[in-house]
């Protein structure tokens, strides 16, 4: 691999990890933050993206029961891999798409299938509406009405 190469590599992971801090995965301080997280990809020539960080910290706590697969702060998507929730026999996997800043509906996408299919609408409303009812709770503990 090439210096330049490396070098490019080091700057997305760096980048990541700052994104992924800013979104408050990592614990840290409890001080103040945007309500969206911003960040600029550069060195891929991307727009600005800002996604909304109650959503993504609520998609983490409603759907931890099932493993992660990939988490991309920029694009705002979590893929999860198969997990079963506790006390149910249905194995599930999903895609999470936060598509906007603000803390509403139109912001959220669900995409959830089990290992037979899609899963019915009910279903995939009733954890798009634990995941809203969670990040509005984010945010009203968060003091920032």
């Amino acid at each position: 691999m090439t210096q330049t190469g490396r070098i490019g590599r080091f700057a997305v992971l760096v980048a990541t990890l700052f994104a992924l801090s800013s979104c408050g995965i990592f614990g840290g301080s409890k001080r103040a933050q945007p309500n969206a997280v911003q960040t600029a990809v550069r060195a891929q020539g991307a727009e600005s993206v800002a996604v909304n960080r109650y959503l993504w910290a609520a998609s983490l706590d409603v759907l931890n029961f099932l493993p992660i697969e990939t988490v991309d702060p920029f694009t705002g998507v979590i893929v999860y891999g198969y997990g079963t929730p506790p006390g149910g026999g249905t194995a599930y996997r999903g895609t999470i798409y936060i598509v906007d800043p603000a803390l509403d509906a139109r912001s959220l996408n669900v995409a959830l299938q089990t290992r037979s299919g899609p899963v019915s609408a009910e279903t995939q409303r009733a954890i798009q509406d634990a995941i809203l009812s969670r990040a509005r709770q984010l945010r009203i503990a968060d003091g920032r009405l």
